[in-house]
């Protein structure tokens, strides 16, 4: 952060200035033969903390295109996520 002193006045202001350390990041999940479609649409409410329109709209686009990121966010924040979907058998990715 940056603080602005003007001269004629007596006000202070504060700008942001982006550092560029909250890049965000994609957790995509990537279709399979293996996982049902209500494997993935729970595994998506509990661990993205998804509704379950959200999550089963999700699978859909997971299951038609082949992927859809799931959720945006820091890659710190992202990466449990990533972790907690695989170990459920289920393909995903922190892109």
């Amino acid at each position: 952060m940056r603080f602005h002193f003007e001269e004629d006045t007596e006000v202070l202001e504060q700008e942001e200035v982006d550092t560029g350390s909250g890049e965000q990041c994609e957790l995509t999940v990537f279709n399979d033969d293996v996982n049902t479609f209500d494997h993935v649409i729970q595994t998506l409410i509990e661990v993205c903390r998804h509704s379950q329109e959200q999550a089963e709209q999700c699978t859909y686009i997971i299951h038609y295109k082949g992927k859809c990121a799931v959720k945006v966010g820091s890659f710190e924040e992202l990466v449990p996520m990533r972790n907690a979907i695989c170990d459920r058998g289920i393909s995903a990715e922190v892109l």
